[in-house]
Order: C-alpha cells, then sequence, then structure tokens
C-alpha cells in the first residue's frame, strides 16, 4: 500500500537483517547513527515511520535532527523512558515481562524468554501459535530483550527535545494493546506539539502485522498530506 505512492526504504536496527550484531551498551543514538546511510540515500527531508522500538528510534532520530524529518508515523513507539519518569507502575507490565524473559535467558531457556515476550504483546499461546521457522528467529533475535530495556527504559534525550519537534506526527494506537504502551502514546500527545492521534478498534500492538491494512492505510492518508 506504501510501495506504489512512495519511495520506501525498510532499514534493519542492530541485530536484525544484514546489519551486524548489537554491541554491548547499544543506545537509541547508537541505532540511528547506524541508519545514517538510510537517511542519506532517503535525501532530505524525509519522513520517518517506525513501530514499537523502531519507533523509539525514530522519535530520538528527530530530536537528534530535527531539521531532516519532515514527518513522522509512529505505531506506539516504546520509549518507556518517557513513562518511567512520571508514572512508573504503568509501565510495570512490559517491565515485569523483561525480567522474567531474562531469567529464562540466563536458564539457557530462549524459546521460553521469547514466549513470554510475545504473549505479553499479543495474547497467551501466540508464540506456539506461530509456525516453528518463525519461533526459532524470534527466540534468536529474543537474546537481546535485556539490551531492548535498557536502550527503552534508560533513553537520556529530555522531554523538551519532543516538545521543540516543529513537524507534523502520527500517532496510532490499538484499543487493545497493553497499557505499557498506550502510556507512553499518551505521554506522547500530550507532548508533541503537532500530533494526530489515531486509535484502532480491535488492534493491539503487532496490528503493523495483523492488521496491515488499518495501519499502513492510516499512515498512507498521512503521509499524502504530509
Amino acid at each position: 500500500m506504501l510501495v506504489p505512492k512512495f519511495h520506501v526504504l525498510a532499514a534493519d536496527s542492530y541485530g536484525a537483517g544484514k546489519s551486524p550484531a548489537r554491541p554491548k551498551g547499544t543506545m537509541l543514538r547508537d541505532e540511528v547513527e547506524l541508519l545514517e546511510p538510510v537517511f542519506t540515500r532517503a535525501r532530505d527531508p524525509f519522513a520517518l515511520v517506525g513501530h514499537s522500538y523502531g519507533g523509539a528510534i525514530a522519535l530520538v532520530a528527530a530530536a537528534m535532527q530535527p531539521k531532516r524529518v519532515r514527518a513522522m508515523a509512529l505505531y506506539e513507539p516504546t520509549l518507556f523512558a518517557l513513562v518511567e519518569r512520571e508514572s512508573p507502575h504503568e509501565v510495570d507490565g512490559i517491565r515485569n515481562t523483561v525480567t522474567a524473559a531474562v531469567s529464562l535467558l540466563q536458564k539457557g531457556d530462549k524459546a521460553g524468554a521469547a514466549r513470554t515476550f510475545i504473549d505479553f504483546w499479543m495474547s497467551p499461546g501466540a508464540f506456539d501459535r506461530m509456525p516453528e521457522r518463525n519461533r526459532e528467529t524470534i527466540a534468536a533475535a529474543g537474546a537481546d530483550v535485556a539490551e531492548w530495556r535498557t536502550a527503552l527504559f534508560e533513553e537520556p534525550t529530555p522531554c523538551e527535545a519532543f516538545e521543540k519537534l516543529a513537524m507534523p506526527v502520527l500517532l496510532i494506537v490499538g484499543k487493545t494493546s497493553p497499557l505499557s504502551s498506550r502510556a507512553v502514546a499518551r505521554a506522547l500527545a500530550r507532548t508533541l506539539a503537532h500530533v494526530e492521534l489515531v486509535e484502532l478498534d480491535g488492534c493491539g500492538h503487532m496490528a503493523p502485522v495483523t492488521h496491515p491494512e488499518k495501519v499502513n492505510g492510516a499512515i498512507a492518508r498521512f503521509l499524502e498530506a504530509n
């Protein structure tokens, strides 16, 4: 739905696709620096589209280089640091989930760690319903869950940096998503100067995968207007 109308560049963050393995202590600004060749290829000004961890990277990229970004379309960016500073109880769900997943990883149970993480974001039993190939790939990627927690909970960019962003932002939220990600969306809706908040019925955190037609339709309409 996006490719026929836009020049789309789908980039991999650390540890994904053909990108290098994630260095210990990688923070979101390091992810932004990894994507610099993609930004150069996109040519200024470009729009950023991101989901979950990718949405958090997009926010930090815009804060670091605001003049290069003309618009952002974000589906539940998981920048938990924004909530951790003021209402930490609202992100207890993901914090406890990651703690449980890390404990399982320390015991060598990669599948159990991935199951804990995926079932939190989707629904109980979601991981076991996936094809075996998908489960193996997700379990391998899940080894970085502790590093993701550090990057998302300890991101140092102050709230004021996001308040100063002047570009239009589409913020999409699933009505059935966990409180942890919806709390971040609420914080961003209060913070960003030019934000359009869209809530999708019957959608959860993984709607870009489970309901792509709804998500991509909203993104396409936004980018056409901005």
